[in-house]
């Protein structure tokens, strides 16, 4: 069926919710794609053909890291190498100039609105924004321009609910939210928190739907033993037996040894 382009992507605001996970293996991607989800997004430090080969058919972001690129030109390079291996658009964390480049370009951008962690210092941390009246302006102020920079698309995090679904209303690119509620026209989780195995603080804002973590750790202690067992029998010669190995016939085993002997 192929991945939903921009405008199919656009065409579904106000008509039905989309979904978005951050993938961090292409088992993950391909996982998504089954299920059905429209999004998919990694970091451009990542094997982006190997996430690409994995979901073929799901719409795929890679995000620009942030501090790499110190112009809009070097982004804009970073960008075309992404997309020509794979991605859909480009996630840019970046100024509103290197937005508005990429776009230019007719690249696909999503933006970040709300609380940046790049960004957390301006915030007093790990905080939600726009929990005030002028704290909430500035944030539509910011999504605001990212539209008019030529954006697709924001994420929105952490931002109280009236404020992103007001700001969903009143734009016409994509919210894609994180912590800011369902008034949004996506939401947004990591495949580590949905799977359980998150080894750092789970945020308010994510979902745990199983428990993936328990079965790694299991798998891990498992891993353990069978190379422990490997070890022993390699130690014990109980490893490789003849099931492992290839014979050799007995007249041509002493036509190699006598051969060996006239070598010297």
């Amino acid at each position: 069926m192929g991945a939903l382009t921009v405008k199919e992507l656009l065409a579904c605001k106000g008509q039905r919710k989309l979904t978005q996970v951050n993938v961090h293996v292409a088992q993950e991607a391909a996982a998504c794609e089954a299920a059905g989800i429209d999004m998919i997004i990694t970091w451009e430090r990542s094997p982006i053909p190997e996430f690409r080969a994995a979901a073929p058919d799901t719409f795929f972001t890679v995000g620009l890291v942030y501090g790499t690129y110190v112009n809009p030109d070097q982004a804009k390079r970073a960008a075309f190498d992404a997309m020509e291996k794979g991605a859909d658009a480009i996630y840019c964390p970046m100024s509103l100039p290197v937005v508005e480049a990429l776009a230019n370009e007719a690249i696909p951008v999503h933006g970040h609105v709300g609380f940046v962690p790049y960004k957390k210092t301006w915030t007093g941390g790990f905080k939600a924004v726009g929990k005030t009246a002028s704290e909430a302006l500035e944030v539509y102020k910011r999504a605001k321009a990212y539209q008019d920079a030529g954006a697709i698309a924001i994420e929105v995090e952490l931002v109280p609910v009236p404020v992103a679904t007001e700001i969903t209303r009143r734009l016409s690119i994509l919210t894609v939210a994180m912590g800011a509620g369902s008034g949004c026209d996506a939401q947004y989780l990591f495949a580590k928190d949905i799977l359980g195995y998150n080894d750092g603080h789970i945020p308010r804002h994510a979902k745990t739907y199983r428990n993936h973590g328990a079965e790694y750790a299991r798998l891990h202690q498992d891993a353990i033993a069978a190379f422990g067992e490997f070890k022993a029998e390699t130690e014990a010669e109980t490893f490789p037996t003849s099931a492992n190995t290839l014979g050799m016939n007995d007249a041509e085993a002493e036509a190699f040894l006598n051969g060996l002997e006239h070598l010297g």
